[in-house]
């Protein structure tokens, strides 16, 4: 019986030392690889291509392992990529050769030192870092021999290669609900890429390939050189919000930037509100704004209008041309939110122009894509719940008469015509209205005298409407979210060009005239395309609108203020 105790007991023993043996092995496999060699010296030629190649070889290992990550300052976008390229290689260089970096990287490097001609930033293309490496190994003797140096150097190039392909391609912006641009690379097309690369040798050719084919990028980008030209040296500054908050972070942030503008001689010094206002007094005076020493918002706008601010919209907005399909119809409606505008395109050039109102930023126009279907004359407006019970409602407890006054009936789901003053107001809210508010039509209707039908979720469509004289306004983001907009007849007109028999000319203004209501489809559907972008090029100058919404702010947060020039 001991025996068999002492026996059962070897094994159990026996069993837990192998399984600790296997915990111990599996441990170790699972270690990061050993980190690469700083520096990595080899005297001999033979020897140093062979170092070479080990070292690409243990880099790429352990940049796999940690996420793309070789050390603080580098960190591989691209990695997968990089790794297939060498691998397929057996881990030779591809750049350099005999302690030589090939004509193919120079073409490269200077293209990447060139970057902010498309709007893009040189360090995310390790630029300095690789301008560092050639130096060292073109002018330093150690460096030349330096195998850790050389493998770096070609690894960083060739994620720098596939980055910018990628960014080019596809920008850096999130595709969303509206893009339309189809994602048709993979991985096997950027590395094809890559093998188009050394068989034409055109670094220039291969990436303008990749950009979007539209002619307002082309002008924006062309625009865009003298623009750095006249901004050189292009220099970060602080960016102030706004509204201001009375907090000693916010304050910081605003002595950050005076000091920038060289009226503080340290961002750290104490000052108290009297000392504040002369400061922001000081630099109102400077840039000829009305001084008042308040922070308002032309203050505030003004210490934001930099070149830095200027370059960050300019490559926000080319990377949402490429969230465009790669060819625009031949007929479109083009509304741009933030210029107020909308155009029509026809075969390349621009039909019709007009001044358009857009949403309020707590009511925003919504970005969309549909095909204008049909339009109607003196409309009749069915009032979103949304403004029912977000505007009206409390209006309607106060004093019933509102609906008259602003010519608006209560229907009933059979569209029955309600009395108002039947109806007991104050128990109604938005859990409990079983009606519908519609404005009559007529010269008085918001929708005006004619509206244009798209398909859409949020309910909005384009229309005239019964305060015209709101066009005049610089700012127009007055709406509720609907486009409205001031060459409405012409826009009409437009759509039935082609159909002289139905619609003989002055037809849709006689309707017009007389009053009535008409509803008109049977021609051609004509995209709309409703958007965001804040400059666009006029005149051979880009022109830079109001960031309305706020979005190009969100994304230059999210994207590019950390940015290193």
């Amino acid at each position: 019986m001991k025996k068999c105790i002492n026996s059962g007991l070897h094994w159990c023993l026996i069993i837990v030392a192998l399984s600790l043996v296997a915990c111990h092995s599996r441990g170790k496999a699972a270690e990061k690889p050993e980190k690469p060699k700083e520096k990595d010296i080899v005297i001999q030629p033979e020897a140093l291509s062979v170092s070479i190649v080990r070292n690409i070889e243990t880099t790429l290992e352990f940049v796999l392992a940690s996420d793309g990550v070789l050390n603080d300052s580098m960190v591989l976008a691209k990695d997968s990529l990089v790794n297939e390229i060498y691998a397929k290689r057996s881990f030779e260089p591809v750049w350099s050769t005999q302690e030589k970096w090939l004509p193919l990287s120079d073409s490269l490097l200077e293209f990447i030192g060139r970057a902010r001609e498309y709007g893009l930033f040189q360090s995310d293309y390790h630029y300095r870092i690789l301008q560092n490496i050639r130096k060292k190994t073109i002018e330093d003797t150690l460096g030349r021999k330096d195998a850790a140096l050389w493998s770096r150097g070609e690894i960083l190039l060739t994620d720098a290669f596939f980055r910018m392909c990628y960014d080019l391609r596809k920008g850096r912006l999130p595709y969303d609900s509206v893009t339309l641009r189809k994602d048709s690379m993979n991985t096997q097309a950027y590395l094809g890429l890559f093998d188009t690369l050394w068989q034409n040798k055109d670094v220039a050719g291969l990436m303008h390939a990749l950009e979007p084919k539209h002619v307002a990028y082309d002008s924006l980008k062309a625009a865009l050189q003298t623009f750095l030209q006249s901004a050189e040296p292009l220099k970060k500054y602080t960016y102030v919000p706004y509204p201001a908050v009375n907090t000693p972070e916010y304050y910081n942030i605003l002595k950050q930037r005076l000091f920038e503008e060289g009226l503080l001689e340290s961002p750290f010094d104490y000052l108290d509100t009297t000392s504040m206002k002369l400061v922001v007094g000081k630099y109102q005076r400077k840039k000829g704004i009305t001084e008042t020493g308040k922070l308002n918002a032309g203050t505030v706008s003004s210490l934001n209008n930099t070149n830095w601010e200027k370059f960050k919209r300019i490559a926000i907005t080319l990377d949402r041309f490429k969230l465009l399909p790669d060819s625009m119809p031949t007929t479109y409606i083009w509304v741009n939110i933030p210029a107020y505008r909308m155009r029509i395109v026809d075969s390349g050039n621009v039909a019709l122009e007009s001044n358009v109102i857009v949403g309020q930023p707590k009511t925003r126009t919504p970005l969309l894509t549909s095909n204008v279907s049909n339009f109607i004359t003196y409309p009749q407006w069915t009032v979103p719940y949304s403004i029912i019970f977000g505007e009206m409602l409390p209006k309607i407890k106060a004093n019933p008469d509102y609906l008259r006054k602003q010519n608006l009936m209560v229907v009933d789901k059979n569209d029955s015509v309600m009395n108002p003053d039947s109806l007991n107001w104050k128990k109604f809210n938005k859990n409990n209205f079983p009606y519908l508010i519609k404005q009559r039509q007529g010269d008085d209707n918001s929708l005006g005298v004619l509206k244009f039908n798209f398909a859409n979720k949020y309910a909005v469509y384009l229309h005239d409407t019964n305060a015209r004289w709101l066009f005049s306004k610089e700012n127009r983001a007055l709406s509720h979210g609907c486009v409205r907009v001031r060459e409405f007849l012409k826009l009409a007109n437009f759509l039935v060009r082609n159909d002289t028999i139905r619609f003989p000319p002055d037809t849709l203004r006689n309707w017009i005239t007389r009053q009535e209501k008409h509803v008109v489809s049977g021609f051609p559907r004509v995209p709309i395309f409703i958007r965001y972008f804040t400059c666009e090029v006029k005149d051979g100058d880009i022109k830079f609108y109001n960031d309305v919404y706020g979005e190009d702010r969100v994304l230059s947060e999210r994207y590019f203020d950390n940015k290193a020039l």
